[in-house]
């Protein structure tokens, strides 16, 4: 299977100034957890990475959330607390995400004849 195939399972929880996404294993993986806390959130996540959307929903430019940003949003600069509080209170969404696109070898320069 080429890479970049494959399901695509995110988190998306809409605060009050920013949008907020994360990463996640797969649908499952966080139905588990919601019902079993007990289960390690390195299981469930796939990435400790918060990303801001700049009120552009689960769409748009993923951008690192800053300290600051966590801070005013969950009163916390901590990711594993926030990444707790966007799973919990956050929608799931899924989506295909089909193989990459773009120039395969660059090598090759340019396929125009001179």
């Amino acid at each position: 299977m080429p890479r970049g195939n494959g399901a695509q399972s995110k988190i998306h929880y809409q605060g009050k100034d920013e949008d907020f996404v994360i990463f996640v294993e797969d649908a499952q993986a966080v139905q588990n957890w919601k019902a079993d806390k007990s289960i390690p959130l390195v299981q469930v996540v796939n990435s400790f990475k918060i990303f801001v959307t700049h009120k552009h929903g689960a769409q748009g430019t993923f951008d690192s959330a800053s300290k600051a940003t966590l801070e005013n949003e969950f009163d916390t600069s901590k990711d594993d607390e926030c990444v707790i509080k966007i799973l919990e209170q956050g929608s799931l969404q899924e989506s295909d995400s089909s193989e990459r696109q773009g120039p395969r070898n660059d090598t090759m320069g340019g396929r125009q004849a001179h």
